[in-house]
């Protein structure tokens, strides 16, 4: 396994990640702690979950892989041996916190409801799952129009660093991250870090794939200028890199089969970009989602790529890209690609 710096935490984690949203909807405990026992046993040390999971999210799920995560720890013993974290729901959801914004109030709420679940005295990286004015993030790229007071965004960002500030005294959290943000975003939240001496944010976990690449290039300056690496979200873009939807398939059990939320990912241009996608790999004998995540991995703005499995077959997969070095035909291949196909959905 390789390990990356987390920010300038001093952490070391492991450049693949374990993504953990499908356990209690997708997958059963014994299946969850099948993959924590394996990935700890690869030499994964990072694992990251939420709040709001399982995925899809309702009220039902909610709090579960937490949960599952939790046992695990009671009943293996290893939590001193993974670097956890967590986020915290932004608003929206009626069911946590009936939506409400991200507030000193909230913040302690939850938590507290996280570390009892997850049966802990401490979460390493504590996030914010999206802000509170909302971004450009889960489907809305292409009418998002940001429409926000700075000044009353500034004192909320100072109102949530202080609480951070005291949790991280009482060792309830480590260190803090972003989760869905954009670049004035992630720059106010360093700027008011550094200008009144409080936590700095770690991490930015957003979304990026060879299908996504909106982290680039601004996100992507900063992550590099700033020490506040990405940890990349859905690397196989909801396993639709594997070409399991293409033409419209919709495998039984599989994610996209059982989301109940409008799929924007899913349309003709996806379909003709992942194709295209896994002929290159096909071409240069490689595995389409091997060579996916080989790609994320060799960016050096990533901290950390966040694989999620459904069975054990794919986390072996996912997990042995780690050893893919892509040559110079592979990444020339792709780069033409995204000039065909540069933002598919």
């Amino acid at each position: 396994m390789e390990y990356r710096k987390l920010g300038k935490t001093g952490l070391d984690i492991s450049l693949i990640g374990l993504g953990t949203m499908t356990w209690g909807k997708q997958n059963t405990q014994a299946e969850g702690f099948e993959q924590m026992d394996y990935a700890l046993e690869q030499g994964i040390n990072f694992f990251d979950t939420a709040e709001m999971y399982a995925i899809p999210p309702t009220a039902e799920t909610y709090g579960t892989t937490e949960t599952i995560i939790g046992h695990w720890f009671k009943a293996r013993g290893h939590r001193q041996k993974v670097i956890l974290a967590s986020k915290m729901t932004g608003p929206g959801l009626p069911w946590i916190r009936g939506g409400s914004l991200i507030t000193q109030e909230t913040i302690r709420q939850a938590v507290e409801g996280s570390l009892s679940r997850l049966q802990t005295d401490y979460i390493d990286l504590y996030q914010l799952h999206w802000p509170n004015r909302g971004s450009y993030h889960f489907g809305k790229t292409w009418h998002f129009a940001p429409n926000f007071n700075p000044k009353s965004e500034e004192d909320n960002f100072l109102e949530v660093l202080n609480t951070l500030q005291e949790l991280i005294k009482e060792g309830k959290i480590r260190h803090i991250g972003l989760s869905n943000e954009t670049a004035w975003g992630t720059s106010k939240w360093l700027q008011l870090a550094e200008k009144h001496d409080l936590p700095r944010m770690a991490s930015i976990q957003n979304e990026y794939s060879l299908l996504c690449r909106n982290f680039e290039p601004d996100l992507a300056e900063i992550a590099l200028s700033e020490q506040c690496g990405l940890l990349a979200w859905s690397p196989l873009c909801r396993g639709i890199l594997s070409g399991k939807y293409l033409h419209g398939a919709r495998p039984e059990g599989a994610r996209l089969s059982i989301e109940t939320r409008p799929e924007h990912r899913v349309g003709e241009q996806t379909d003709l970009a992942t194709q295209k996608y896994i002929d290159l790999a096909h071409h240069h004998d490689l595995d389409p989602c091997q060579m996916a995540l080989a790609f994320v991995n060799s960016r050096p703005f990533v901290s950390s790529t966040l694989i999620g499995a459904t069975t054990m077959e794919q986390l072996r997969s996912n997990i042995d890209s780690i050893s893919i070095k892509l040559p110079d035909e592979v990444l020339k291949g792709i780069a033409a690609i995204r000039r065909e196909h540069p933002m598919p959905y």
